[in-house]
Formats: C-alpha cells, sequence, structure tokens
C-alpha cells in the first residue's frame, strides 16, 4: 500500500508540473517513466492509475493509439493534497 501511495504522488505530481489538464494530455504507458526500476515494474503502477481515475482525479481520453489521460479540473483540491 505505502508503494501504491508513492506512485499516485509521483503520477499526479507529474502531470500537475506539466500542467496536463483536461484537454492536454499524455499517454497512458508514459505515467511511469522517472519512477524507479523496482516500482515500474511492479503491478502497483496499474492498480494506482485505475484508483486514480475511480476516484476521478484522473480523466481518461480513448484514443486510436491508446488511452491518454489528464487531470480533472473539478479535483483541484484533491490533486493539490497529492503535490504538497
Amino acid at each position: 500500500m505505502e508503494d501504491r501511495l508513492i506512485i499516485k504522488k509521483f503520477i499526479v505530481r507529474k502531470l500537475y508540473r506539466k500542467k496536463m489538464w483536461l484537454h492536454k494530455h499524455t499517454n497512458i504507458n508514459n505515467l511511469p517513466k522517472g519512477l524507479s526500476n523496482q516500482l515500474r515494474v511492479s503491478k502497483d503502477v496499474k492498480k494506482a492509475v485505475e484508483e486514480l481515475l475511480k476516484e476521478q482525479i484522473l480523466l481518461s481520453k480513448p484514443t486510436q493509439y491508446g488511452l491518454e489521460i489528464s487531470l480533472n479540473p473539478k479535483k483541484i483540491k484533491e490533486i493539490e493534497k497529492y503535490t504538497e
């Protein structure tokens, strides 16, 4: 559970830093880039992304070349908790 929280914070901070809100998005495969190899290969990355999608902190957009992810501007307060 500790690793999943670290991964969630990393993903949200990364998207927040790059200003990936609503219509600006990135491929789901780019999210774990920058994590340590130990965390990157674990199944916790996929579970962490799924949890963030369920909490509606992340928005998903299916495209013909894969799933795209961005931050939800309606959840700014929750997102700022992850970036502290």
